[in-house]
């Protein structure tokens, strides 16, 4: 065809709230009954994403562990049971006449437009058996048996257009498979692409339970330099080149794990470009990219100081997704990102319920894996997510819901950052104000401290942490963080977070830590200029 010649395909537009509407009634109603299948191209949509390239494959860089999984037998069978006038005596389904619930209520907020809620609430009811009365797509029969590795067919449709209509992964055999939390989606990560004496790849300071999960695996974390734009991609490609078998006492790594927004522990948000930066990294040293994204929704409104007024919400959930930072996984041309998604920081942490995106290839696998560890998650759990997201809330209500989140975080945000400027002593202790999360990361001037010279930097933290709890108030040590065993950290850092307490707490506890400081470093009210 010359180059002069009209194109007969046309990409499809990106995926809209009423786009999702439009393709759910053309494609009829989701029969879906005990540990049914999922089919996630139908859940996507059949020609979105045909104009696409396909993932990359990984199948090189998977465990003797994960290949060997052949899944479960049993489960395979469970295809069976939608088949029209089939008496089943094969399956261990325990008869749903023993379970004794027969109906779950709860209550939650009213959502109104682009992040208003109210005081008034709505009661949200399931029964035992709704899907047979054709009152529900999912009832307390189906969620409370046994089901599939990648969950409820259900709640799982509403993730990956979820993940569709945020992130619109840029190549076509993506996919979803629900996860008990990102916690586990780490450790099955780990089995699927480590080996005992291996190494990973992480922030200098990253989210500790993250190397607590690795290391009884005798998986190693070599820390990669950050600023306050988070991991350094010149950093990255530097540890990596002069990567050295003989002295790390194992193979270069190929797994880099990133929070990128909001990161844990030093509430820091890599922005589009130092993204872009990291990925190309990825892609010259062929790294796969675990995508941690608890935090990826409390992005803030910009702080603007202490005295100026708030910023107003966003006017749309147009401008809203607009406003966040674009993921990896939105940028990930080749499927080498595997994004973590997560309930915990904007529902509810005792759901136990998340789900990865990730090539088909990966998907597949860690369903496998899922299916004879830790099976699907919670189905009471996935039934009060699916009759809140899908059937209370819907997209929209979930979006309004994002920015009311957003709104709230910002508001905490500012009293932390207010209560800083106000009773810390600037000269010891400094900060940059968080896009993102829930965490503020304090600067410490350790070489300001009247023992600089007679205490180690290990000795100072200490007695200065023990302080802190001294004046009533608690924070983590810095050190805690560091992810690479017997490195010594060369600054002094105080993670604080703003997350749960009240704002009365917040600014109480920021004024104890002031005067704890104070103490420890012998500065007096009259020298700080501040009471």
């Amino acid at each position: 065809m010359p180059d002069s010649a009209p194109s007969t395909f046309i990409i499809p537009d990106r995926l809209t709230i009423p786009t999702i509407a439009k393709r759910r009634a053309a494609s009829g109603p989701l029969n879906a009954g005990v540990a049914a299948a999922a089919d996630v191209e139908a859940f996507k949509g059949r020609t979105q994403h045909l104009h696409k390239p396909p993932a990359k494959r990984w199948c090189h860089r998977l465990t003797d562990e994960t290949k060997a999984r052949k899944g479960s037998s049993l489960k395979e069978a469970a295809r069976f049971l939608e088949t029209e006038g089939l008496i089943s005596l094969g399956g261990g389904l325990p008869s749903s006449e023993y379970c004794p619930v027969e109906e779950m209520t709860f209550t939650v907020p009213k959502v109104f437009s682009t992040g208003v809620v109210s005081d008034e609430t709505d009661v949200i009811t399931a029964g035992k058996r709704d899907l047979a009365r054709g009152v529900s797509m999912f009832d307390v029969e189906t969620a409370f048996q046994y089901g599939q590795g990648h969950g409820a067919a259900q709640l799982l449709r509403w993730m990956v257009e979820h993940t569709e209509l945020v992130h619109d992964p840029p190549y076509r055999d993506w996919s979803c498979t629900m996860t008990v939390g990102s916690t586990s989606a780490f450790d099955m990560a780990m089995r699927m692409f480590t080996k005992p004496g291996g190494w990973i790849l992480s922030e200098e300071y990253t989210f500790s339970a993250m190397t607590e999960t690795a290391a009884p695996m005798g998986v190693r974390v070599a820390a990669v330099a950050m600023d306050e734009n988070g991991m350094l991609p010149d950093a990255l490609d530097r540890l990596l080149f002069t990567w050295d078998e003989t002295v790390r006492g194992g193979p270069k790594p190929f797994i880099v794990f990133t929070v990128p927004t909001g990161q844990n522990p030093t509430g820091w948000t890599q922005p589009l470009q130092r993204r872009r930066g990291i990925y190309a990294v990825a892609q010259k040293h062929d790294l796969y990219i675990l995508e941690d994204e608890p935090y990826y929704f409390l992005q803030m409104q910009p702080y603007a100081g202490p005295e100026a007024p708030a910023v107003p919400p966003p006017t749309s959930h147009e401008e809203f997704l607009k406003s966040l930072v674009p993921s990896y996984l939105s940028l990930d041309t080749d499927g080498r990102v595997m994004r973590m998604d997560s309930f915990s920081k904007v529902i509810a942490p005792g759901s136990r319920v998340g789900w990865i995106t990730a090539s088909e290839e990966i998907c597949q696998r860690y369903r496998t894996h899922a299916d004879l560890s830790t099976q699907g998650p919670s189905g009471v759990s996935q039934l009060m997510l699916f009759k809140l997201l899908e059937e209370q809330w819907g997209h929209c209500g979930y979006l309004d819901w994002l920015i009311h989140i957003r709104m709230e975080y910002t508001t905490r945000r500012n009293v932390i950052l207010d209560a800083c400027e106000r009773y810390l002593p600037k000269d010891v202790v400094s900060w940059n104000p968080p896009a993102a999360g829930m965490f503020l990361w304090l600067s410490v001037d350790y070489k300001k401290h009247p023992d600089y010279r007679r205490k180690s930097l290990e000795d100072m933290e200490d007695e200065i942490f023990h302080k802190i709890i001294q004046y009533k108030t608690l924070l983590m040590k810095g050190s805690w963080f560091c992810p690479e065993e017997g490195a010594k950290p060369d600054a002094l850092f105080l993670r604080a977070t703003y997350a749960a307490a009240s704002r009365d707490k917040i600014q109480e506890g920021i004024k104890r830590l002031g005067e704890a400081v104070k103490d420890s470093f012998g500065i007096t009210a009259e020298v700080n200029g501040s009471s």
